[in-house]
């Protein structure tokens, strides 16, 4: 199983889902209407690990983020 986590304002509780790559975890996230706009704008790491590759194999045990654009001042 892979945990999913969404960082800071995004409000969702972690969830654990059996997939294998990051563009099946994007096809099960489009259909949440409250990720729509996240989803556009949030950066994704692999184990705390920044990537962009939705083709990159996940492994029972890896926690995907989703982390949101940060405001600063």
């Amino acid at each position: 199983m892979i945990t999913i986590e969404f960082l800071g304002p995004i409000g969702i509780v972690p969830m654990r889902l059996d997939i294998t790559n990051l563009a099946q975890l994007a096809d099960i996230l489009k259909e949440d209407e409250r990720l729509k706009d996240w989803l556009e704008n949030s950066a994704v790491a692999l184990n705390d690990v920044l990537v962009k590759d939705k083709n990159i194999s996940l492994k029972d045990g890896d926690k995907v983020s989703l982390l949101p654009p940060v405001c600063g001042g």
